[in-house]
């Protein structure tokens, strides 16, 4: 009599004779790099003792990567980069993706073009995921990240919905910080400068801003828009100076439009922070050399870059990690100390 045929171990024979489970056994046999060693080399010792071979269809579906991941930012200005806040984002998404083996382009997809581009990017599937900043209000961008079957990591909240995977900081706690430090200072005769009203950062700064003001019982005196941008803040503090001099304190909702606004108050021969204490928001590279420094809502802009890519690989793996938000506090220096100098 013929002996029949001995089966062939499965894989979650594999998971449970390693002790892990069935989607660790699989990343390790498919040399996923997001592996512990020690799942690694138990993996490896159930497959030699079981005498698993990997089903080879199974395994190209499994590890079929075209090895890229996309950056997208909704932005038409060619020296973004430049910036500080997203060089660091850059960085931070780089760092993460330098312990894999897949590649970053970077993509800016404001305009009709750069849409165009990304959608190509998209249908073609020359890419395994998508990461998205600074998405504002009705951006298109958002409606190709809900058409595509891709993982999608956003990068900041998008302003009217509230997607699967996303990074932010606590914008909302950080607008409290803010008002807060002022507050204890004792300023209260306290403006904002925003930065563009569609996007979801500077209505949760706003809004965190305005709840510690109103706790307090002390009005907004002003409120003036700017862009995210050095010129931005100055023309907004310009702005502020003219309608309410009377000023003595103002919170800008990004440290590019603070040092603008820097630039306007000692133009008007106001002396900060004697007679206008000014706080920022992010706390980047050049705030601790502005003059005076930069007292500054700090927000863990690298850490930024580095989860949204590390959700993103999570999500392309296979899993379906958390949304996160990032902590935020104050960092205080010069341009708003802890006390005034006329109250010490």
């Amino acid at each position: 009599m013929q002996a029949s045929p001995r089966r062939q171990p499965t894989l979650d024979e594999v998971a449970a004779r390693a002790g892990v489970s069935r989607t660790a056994a699989s990343r390790a046999i498919n040399n996923n790099p997001h592996v512990s060693q020690a799942k690694r080399d138990a993996v490896q010792r159930a497959v030699d003792e079981l005498g698993y071979v990997p089903n080879p269809t199974a395994r190209a579906l499994v590890t079929r990567r075209v090895g890229a991941v996309v950056l997208a930012v909704s932005s038409d200005e060619p020296t973004l980069f430049a910036d500080p806040f997203f060089a660091e984002v850059t960085v931070g998404v780089s760092s993460f993706l330098e312990q894999t083996d897949l590649e970053l382009i970077l993509l800016l997809a404001h305009t009709p073009h750069g849409r165009d581009r990304l959608q190509r990017i998209l249908s073609a599937r020359r890419a395994d995921g998508l990461m998205l900043m600074a998405v504002r209000g009705d951006d298109p961008l958002g409606q190709l990240a809900e058409r595509t079957d891709m993982p999608v990591v956003f990068g900041g909240l998008p302003l009217h919905s509230t997607p699967r995977w996303y990074v932010d900081p606590d914008n909302r706690g950080g607008g409290r910080l803010a008002a807060e430090h002022l507050l204890r200072s004792g300023r209260r005769r306290i403006a904002m400068i925003t930065g563009q009203v569609d996007l979801h950062a500077c209505v949760a700064r706003e809004l965190g801003f305005r709840e510690a003001l109103t706790l307090a019982g002390a009005p907004l005196v002003a409120l003036e828009v700017g862009d995210f941008t050095l010129p931005g803040g100055e023309a907004a503090m310009e702005r502020l100076l003219t309608a309410h001099p009377d000023i003595d304190a103002v919170f800008a909702a990004g440290d590019n439009m603070a040092l603008g606004a820097l630039r306007a108050l000692r133009r008007h021969g106001r002396g900060v922070p004697h007679d206008v204490a000014l706080v920022g928001f992010d706390d980047l590279a050049g705030a601790p050399y502005a003059a005076p420094s930069l007292t500054t809502v700090h927000q863990p802009v690298r850490a930024l870059g580095r989860e949204m890519a590390r959700m993103l690989v999570d999500a392309i793996d296979g899993q379906d990690p958390n949304p996160l938000i990032l902590p935020t506090h104050l960092t205080v220096r010069d341009s708003a100390p802890e006390h005034r100098a006329d109250q010490a």
